[in-house]
């Protein structure tokens, strides 16, 4: 598995639009959660650092969404190489995960490059007026070295973005697998 570190957008930066359709077959906008702090999260099926957090990062967003953050998942991979990765696969993953948060196709990877996803998972906080505060791990789990997974960065980021509080200031960047481009749609802030 590739190992890719997050690029660390720069804190401040206004959260990027996007409209990008469901596995309901909606279209979801980054309007849609105005006035309320929003986690994104570039992620996709088969990524077995997704796979690691799974359940403990749906457990996380149902209770963070009962406390008031918007919360939205975004695949992007390049369903040619990853067909795993696609539309119809998304909402079998939803329905067996229990997401309770939507889960988007990004066909074009323009909204991944508008963030400046570069991997699976990538997680960026934004706070109500959707200026960036958080970007980095999930926690210091990774598969295969044995620490529990616990959510305690991400945690402690949306804590503080729902209280008004300070964030925190060390952020360590996520590490997941490098998002699958499509063949001549690298970005060029990572090297695709």
């Amino acid at each position: 598995m590739a190992r890719t570190e997050s690029t660390m957008l720069d804190l401040g930066t206004p959260a990027p639009d996007f409209a990008l359709p469901d596995t309901a077959g909606n279209t979801v906008a980054r309007a849609d959660f105005a006035g309320r702090p929003l986690l994104v999260i570039f992620m996709c099926n088969h990524c077995p650092f997704v796979k690691h957090l799974g359940s403990e990062m749906v457990a996380f967003a149902r209770e963070y969404q009962a406390k008031g953050l918007g919360v939205v998942a975004i695949s992007a991979n390049f369903v040619g190489t990853h067909p795993q990765d696609g539309p119809e696969e998304m909402v079998k993953e939803a329905a067996t995960m229990g997401f309770t948060f939507p889960y988007l196709y990004d066909e074009s990877q323009a909204t991944a490059k508008a963030y400046r996803a570069a991997c699976t998972p990538d997680f960026f906080i934004f706070d109500a007026d959707h200026k960036l505060a958080y970007r980095g791990q999930f926690d210091t789990s990774r598969p295969g070295n044995d620490v529990p997974v616990t959510g305690n960065d991400l945690r402690a980021a949306a804590d503080a973005v729902l209280s008004g509080g300070p964030v925190p200031a060390e952020q360590i960047p996520s590490l997941g697998c490098n998002i699958k481009w499509k063949p001549g749609n690298e970005p060029d802030y990572y090297g695709g």
